[in-house]
């Protein structure tokens, strides 16, 4: 097969990979996100302190993960053709994409929201915020570069998922891999695809580490975490007092005090000569 009769059949097919990539990536940024959220809030020791619904949100969570993507696609037939009227082509392998990145981000939102430190919690609870303000205030702006390296690991995830669609006709590269590169044994078109997957995951990596490098250099954390922070920063710096000698004479810089303790000698340059 001639690069004429390939191009138009990638460019179709890395339409539909794209828009399915996008489609599951954003359901689990807009649902992963808050029950990743939840599970932190209703566990032990959280503000919301609710085991029954941690116990089943988590439950919901480790089902959802253990399905090998095959299994779950087959599984949501029946729920995709009623979402979207058919159970081929990429809008309907966006479903069952959707409904696996879901709990896949959701526990690494959990990951990286635990790992917030409890004392900035309880500073923003001393200042009278509410569990909202918590939320809004401490927990995601100190979680964001964490939140968004577990984004790019699941938009990864996706694109994987997604080849493995095509194989039961999700549409996108897969179907383009296994139908041209399998079944007709186009090597040149299945190696094609290959590079171009590659080329796709190291794009998102490298956008992935650039906003996590942007994000902890502008520093983390606004509002009454940053005002925290400054005001420990500031107490962080503190001046000794100045101790007397016996005689009623301050010591010198260098010198050592009446109890023994002191700091650096001068530097010999510094030393008068014999």
């Amino acid at each position: 097969m001639t690069w004429d009769e390939m191009r138009p059949l990638l460019e179709t097919a890395t339409r539909e990979t794209l828009s399915m990539v996008g489609i599951a990536t954003l359901v689990a940024l807009l649902v992963g996100l808050p029950i990743g959220v939840l599970l932190v809030l209703t566990d032990r020791g959280g503000l919301l302190r609710n085991r029954p619904v941690n116990k089943a949100v988590g439950a919901v969570v480790n089902v959802g993960r253990s399905l090998p993507f095959i299994i779950l696609m087959l599984a949501l037939t029946s729920f995709t053709r009623w979402v979207v009227g058919t159970s081929l082509g990429w809008e309907a392998a966006s479903v069952p994409l959707a409904v696996g990145a879901v709990p896949f981000y959701a526990r690494l939102v959990e990951t990286s929201v635990r790992e917030v430190d409890g004392g900035l919690v309880e500073a923003v609870q001393a200042m009278g915020g509410s569990t909202w303000t918590v939320v809004r205030k401490a927990l995601l702006p100190e979680a964001l570069p964490s939140l968004v390296a577990g984004l790019t690991t699941t938009v990864i995830a996706v694109v994987g998922y997604s080849a493995m669609a095509g194989t039961v006709g999700g549409g996108g590269l897969g179907t383009l891999a296994y139908t041209y590169g399998y079944m007709r044994f186009e090597t040149d078109f299945m190696v094609v695809i290959v590079i171009e997957l590659i080329i796709l995951v190291t794009l998102v990596q490298l956008i992935g580490d650039l906003a996590v490098r942007s994000l902890g250099q502008r520093g983390r954390g606004t509002g009454p975490v940053r005002l925290l922070r400054r005001r420990g920063a500031a107490t962080a710096v503190t001046v000794p007092a100045q101790q007397t000698t016996p005689g009623g004479e301050t010591p010198a810089p260098g010198s050592a005090d009446s109890t023994g303790n002191g700091t650096a000698a001068a530097p010999a340059s510094a030393a008068s000569p014999r």
